[in-house]
Order: structure tokens, then sequence, then C-alpha cells
């Protein structure tokens, strides 16, 4: 059986694990802790494909009419168990 590779569709943005050095750059650029970043699940099938685990830090580089790229920024956490 042939896996998909979501990020490789062209509706999936571009998502890239952070390294430390960014991460801490980001935090000071807009003074915020890693934990009042945005989260996302790691299950999710994007943050699979790239190969990020809980507590790396995601870049999400987003095509905008506007603005031309919209970059956000996710904290990768486990998904609560039920």
């Amino acid at each position: 059986m042939t896996r998909l590779n979501v990020l490789l569709h062209e509706m999936v943005p571009d998502h890239q694990i952070m390294t430390d050095e960014d991460v801490k750059a980001l935090l000071v650029t807009f003074d915020i802790l890693e934990d009042h970043l945005p989260k996302i699940y790691h299950d999710d099938p994007a943050v699979k494909a790239c190969g990020a685990k809980p507590g790396n830090v995601i870049t999400i580089v987003r095509k905008s009419q506007t603005a031309g790229e919209a970059t956000s920024y996710r904290l990768v956490v486990r998904r609560p168990k039920k």
C-alpha cells in the first residue's frame, strides 16, 4: 500500500519544524512564552508528515491573496486521552 504524503497536496500549506534558536528568537520578538502559542495536535496528518513531536514548534506558511504569504506558528501537543 502506498502512503500519501499530505504535504505534497496543493491545498496543504508548508509545515516546517523550527530550530531551538529560531523558537527562542520568536518568543523574544513577540515577548511571549511557548505556552502562549496556538496548539496543534501531534496526530495531525501534516504534523506527522513533517516529523514533528510534542514540544516542537512548527512554522506554517500559507499563500495569501492580500499578503502574498501568511506565516503562523504552532506548538505541537499530545492529544488528550478520552
